[in-house]
């Protein structure tokens, strides 16, 4: 019995030992809550984090964020393939670049992402919405996941709503909400900011997620998160054809242009069925992806934020 005793206490301080050494050897390793800023700014408007509210949405936000760990790391990953294809576009429409973030929120950089409300694509179109600025949605073609042309609309709304409110934060709650929905509250609540309404948790949520995907991605490893080139999704190069017809099989035409049906689809998800009847002769613009952007290189990376990755 005295053995026993023994033996039991000798487990006891190994593992207090053991423990203690390793808070002394790994402290990141430690879950902590984060240190938050007294403000930020969103597309170039402060915001006081001073005041507890905000404050507190602001930290529950980037607390998700930042241990949610699969889907932070993918977030950095696909932004390296997808944020050079959208940052040109909301310059040419004088949209903020902060903008790019409400697609991380809308979607998670997925051009194939489908809502169950039928909301699709990087930026979340409901297909009334994305007729109203200019796509083309029916069921051959969907416009909604061609990143360009959807994001050439998202700007056009952009911009409407900022012409309605008057200030981007405002604006970010109307593309969750709607326009109409957010300037009746802003009447009925005698408020000119959306950050100041009573709303329901998503659109009251929304707006402070996008905030802190922002203050993320910006600089993951203050986060502890850290990326060497390789890891990075690289972007795809594509040549382009042109048509005016009809196709009357889309598995053909990609094998006439040394594609599998599977790699076509992945270049051009807007086009949503096997054939495309086309009697008015429209010109769509179909996407042929490189032999170079088949595979992967180490020796051609890209890294499109340099503070993504680690000494660089």
């Amino acid at each position: 019995m005295r053995l026993i005793k023994y033996f039991i206490s000798i487990v006891f301080l190994l593992q207090t030992s053991l423990f203690s050494i390793a808070q002394s050897i790994l402290p990141q390793a430690m879950i902590h809550p984060i240190d938050l800023p007294l403000r930020t700014e969103f597309c170039g408007e402060r915001i006081d984090l001073k005041r507890w509210d905000l404050r507190e949405r602001f930290d529950r936000e980037l607390l998700a964020m930042n241990y949610m760990h699969s889907s932070s790391i993918q977030l950095i990953k696909k932004a390296n393939r997808i944020f050079p294809l959208i940052e040109p576009i909301l310059k040419a429409n004088n949209i903020p670049d902060d903008i790019k973030y409400l697609a991380c929120i809308e979607s998670n950089l997925n051009p194939r992402a489908l809502s169950p409300a039928g909301a699709a694509g990087l930026w979340q179109f409901m297909p009334e919405t994305a007729r109203e600025y200019g796509l083309q949605v029916d069921d051959q073609v969907d416009e909604r996941y061609h990143i360009e042309k959807a994001t050439v609309a998202a700007c056009k709304y952009l911009n409407d709503a900022y012409r309605r409110f008057g200030n981007w934060s405002t604006v970010a709650a109307a593309y969750n909400a709607g326009m109409s929905r957010i300037a009746n509250e802003l009447k009925r609540q005698g408020v000119d900011n959306a950050l100041d309404l009573f709303l329901n948790e998503e659109t009251s949520r929304y707006v402070f997620r996008v905030m802190a995907a922002k203050d993320f991605m910006e600089n993951p490893a203050k986060y502890g998160f850290v990326f060497s080139a390789e890891y990075l999704y690289m972007p795809l190069q594509y040549n382009y054809v042109s048509i005016h017809k009809s196709i009357g099989d889309w598995v053909e035409f990609a094998k006439e242009h040394g594609l599998t049906y599977l790699q076509f689809k992945e270049a051009n998800p807007w086009l949503r069925d096997r054939k495309l009847n086309n009697p008015r002769g429209k010109t769509y613009n179909i996407a042929i992806p490189m032999e170079s952007s088949q595979y992967f290189d180490v020796k051609n990376l890209y890294i499109h934020q340099k503070n993504w990755v680690k000494n660089k």
